[in-house]
């Protein structure tokens, strides 16, 4: 019998998969929000190095679109009204995702970067959240949540450090 789970022992060790090296880096902020409608989750390579932003004129968000590195990500949600945008500046990362939300929708968003420059949209209105990476040297990487046909209702972060030198440890 001990034998058996020796072998057991091996053999599960011989399969384990190698543990990224930023794995210490990665964090999660809760979800806000009342989560109605279809789940998003924004995907691309590298960094993200812009965001544009579309609000229901004196009220919630409708939709935000991503970029990463040179490549705009799907736009989550829908085009509505004027477009705020921010490009980032080299080395520059988001840091900070703060805003307002209810029940029904995220009513505001206001990215805030490494270097302490804001893109805002929406209105100060409802409840605050303010959400940022639990590591100091970690990123904006992707947002997920929901949303119905008209705005955004749930957003939750990811965190992560994004092209870490090999001889940075923990």
């Amino acid at each position: 019998m001990i034998s058996y789970v020796i072998l057991a022992v091996l053999c599960a060790g011989s399969l384990a998969v190698p543990v990224p090296q930023n794995l210490g880096f990665y964090s999660f902020s809760v979800p806000v929000g009342g989560g109605s409608g279809q789940s998003f989750a924004t995907q691309g390579e590298g960094r993200i190095t812009a965001v544009r932003m579309w609000e229901n004129s004196n009220a919630y968000i409708t939709g935000f679109q991503l970029r990463y590195e040179n490549i705009w990500c799907a736009i989550v949600g829908k085009k509505v009204g004027s477009t705020q945008e921010m490009e980032l500046h080299d080395g520059e990362t988001i840091v900070q995702l703060s805003g307002k939300y209810h029940t029904n929708y995220i009513y505001q968003l206001i990215f805030v970067t490494s270097t302490g420059r804001m893109l805002m949209a929406g209105q100060p209105t409802q409840r605050s959240f303010n959400m940022y990476p639990k590591h100091p040297k970690a990123e904006l990487i992707m947002l997920s949540g929901r949303f119905n046909g008209f705005g955004i209702t749930e957003l939750g972060a990811h965190w992560q450090r994004v092209n870490i030198d090999p001889r940075e440890t923990k």
